[in-house]
């Protein structure tokens, strides 16, 4: 079988099922992305380009779905460019719109991905009142959906990572849609033993705690405010902790840029209280197998957002077996159950939140069940080893009713 992966980047979702196609079932794989051209583990690569997308002039609230016709198109042209690509199988990212115009190229199923359809109210964009969404992207928020709606009526067949993800699809679609997580790579994201404690450069005394926060941006989304609130509570109750802090500091979601004067929403934070620097370490961005050694090495992680896409960062703490403390926010409860794999409390309950941290400080050894039950749900039901099974079970039933 010859499956045609579409996607912004590489290798982005379909990276692992990919391989694992290609090393353990002799499938051909091809990778439509805009990265270079090239081959990568058997994998061919074929770049697309885009022509035109949105501009200053164009409507605020159309400018996604001009975006998307510019990603849809590009990867037209690159796939009939290519006349040698026959797929019998077109797996895509839905959002970018980019396998909606392959029907004119080719006659076999295609499956997207539908990783978020946007909701105006009781969401992301409503959640937080005091980073208040403007009516335009509460508007822009109908019409951001319009690629996902269309990949809906053309693709064959879908699937969401989460059945939160998958229960915001209209219902008259959910029949079309499967619930099949990315998969936790748990080779790389395990309980590493025998790791030195060290955070960055620094060696870190046995009897200090290590808090860990991780998040691709510092941001209102992923309550990097709350975090340091509650962080500041922490080492006045407990001095004795280092805060190892892990992603950019920049906004990779929302529009905290348009409420505030600072430069970034890091730096606004630092200037709504008076924080001990001292106790935090800015690591940066962080490669995965040093990440996972520290997370092995932290004594609790804590975990915020909104109701929002959930960060792989959360799967791959509790893979590594962190005592994880996190926001009582609906995509969370249905990894997280509260007192069984990990502690929940209401994601701007500064005092619960700091109360269960402070709890699991002073008494690891009551904890310790949590870290052990996270790291037995990542590997029963979201890891590499059980998704990818169930991904090529997915291929084969739609192409077999397609044929």
């Amino acid at each position: 079988m010859h499956i045609l992966f579409v996607h912004q980047n590489f290798p982005a979702q379909f990276g692992h099922i990919a391989h694992y196609l290609v090393e353990n079932h002799g499938f051909q794989c091809t990778f439509v992305s805009q990265r270079p051209e090239g081959n990568v583990g058997g994998i061919r690569k074929i770049q697309y380009h885009t022509k035109g997308g949105a501009t200053a002039k164009t409507h605020y609230c159309a400018r996604s779905f001009e975006n998307a016709v510019a990603h849809t198109h590009g990867v037209f042209e690159a796939c009939e460019k290519n006349r040698d690509l026959q797929p019998d199988l077109i797996v895509g990212h839905s959002g970018f719109g980019s396998t909606l115009f392959l029907r004119e190229l080719y006659d076999c199923p295609i499956i997207n991905y539908f990783e978020y359809f946007y909701r105006a109210h009781g969401s992301d964009l409503d959640f937080r009142p005091e980073f208040p969404s403007g009516p335009l992207d509460t508007l822009r928020s109908y019409c951001r959906n319009a690629t996902l709606l269309l990949d809906l009526e053309n693709c064959t067949h879908g699937y969401s990572p989460t059945h939160w993800q998958k229960n915001l699809i209209p219902q008259s679609y959910t029949d079309k849609v499967d619930v099949i997580f990315d998969g936790v790579d748990t080779e790389i994201w395990q309980p590493w033993e025998s790791v030195p404690r060290m955070v960055g450069p620094s060696k870190i005394d046995p009897d200090t705690r290590i808090i860990t926060y991780v998040s691709r941006g510092m941001e209102s989304m992923r309550g990097f405010d709350i975090f340091m609130k509650v962080a500041k509570r922490i080492y006045e109750n407990n001095p004795n902790v280092i805060f190892a802090v892990v992603g950019a500091e920049r906004t990779a979601y929302g529009g905290d840029l348009k409420h505030i004067k600072e430069d970034s929403f890091k730096e606004y934070v630092f200037n709504q209280d008076n924080y001990n620097l001292e106790k935090f370490c800015f690591l940066g961005n962080v490669q995965p197998r040093s990440l996972a050694r520290l997370l092995s090495i932290s004594d609790l992680h804590i975990y915020l957002t909104v109701p929002f896409v959930l960060s792989w960062s959360l799967f791959d703490a509790l893979a590594c077996g962190c005592t994880v403390v996190a926001s009582n926010t609906d995509p969370v409860r249905e990894l997280v159950t509260h007192e069984e794999n990990g502690l929940l409390a209401d994601f701007y309950d500064i005092d619960g939140l700091t109360e269960l941290a402070l709890g699991v400080l002073d008494n690891p050894e009551d904890h310790a069940h949590l870290g052990k039950a996270g790291v037995d749900i990542i590997r029963e039901k979201y890891s590499l080893e059980q998704m990818l099974p169930k991904m090529l079970d997915l291929y084969e039933r739609v192409t077999s009713i397609e044929s």
